[in-house]
């Protein structure tokens, strides 16, 4: 992770971000991803994933496919005046199933809710695909009368400043490996 720990910055940033999922993905089965709602642990903005995974039975290609639970569309603000309460996970828990250490009989158990559902399976060569990024998105934010809403000017700014601070440790890292001096600006 890069600048002040941004919690999800290791699920898309390239160099070490790309290389923690590769290894986690290769040495461990990464069976589930649930996106949290922006700004429940950090500042409003700021994307939270819980991660389930158990230790690979093999030294390489442990991670077949990806399920990923969309907890982040279309779901109220939450705050002090809208609580994150165990009710808001009820939906995620009957889709997840009762083991949680993910074995192939209880995955083979999961229904895949399309693209229009919040639970969906994702093989590991589409996600190697897409340059092994982890931040899968599919739905998209609707308001009350179902019309697509853009996120928040500040969600999207934060966003924007995640990834520009993604690239600049990216290159900060390239100038390192090359054995040239950082300038700060």
């Amino acid at each position: 992770m890069t600048g002040k720990g941004r919690p999800d910055n290791v699920l898309f940033e390239g160099n070490v971000g790309k290389q923690i999922r590769c290894d986690l993905m290769d040495k461990c089965n990464l069976h589930t991803i649930l996106r949290l709602p922006t700004g429940i642990f950090y500042a409003q903005g700021v994307k939270t994933n819980v991660l389930f995974f158990t230790q690979g039975k093999k030294e390489k290609g442990n991670t077949q496919e990806v399920w990923v639970y969309d907890m982040r569309a279309n779901m109220p603000q939450f705050g002090k005046r809208t609580q994150l309460t165990r009710s808001h996970f009820a939906e995620f828990e009957a889709a997840f199933g009762d083991d949680s250490l993910g074995s192939p009989v209880s995955l083979a158990k999961r229904k895949d809710t399309s693209e229009q559902g919040r639970f969906r399976r994702f093989t590991r060569s589409w996600i190697a695909d897409r340059n092994e990024n982890l931040d899968i998105a599919w739905l998209r934010h609707k308001d009350e009368n179902g019309t697509e809403e853009l996120p928040e000017p500040a969600a999207l700014a934060q966003g924007a400043m995640i990834e520009l601070e993604a690239a600049i440790a990216e290159l900060h890292g390239i100038l390192a490996e090359l054995g040239e001096e950082v300038v700060e600006l």
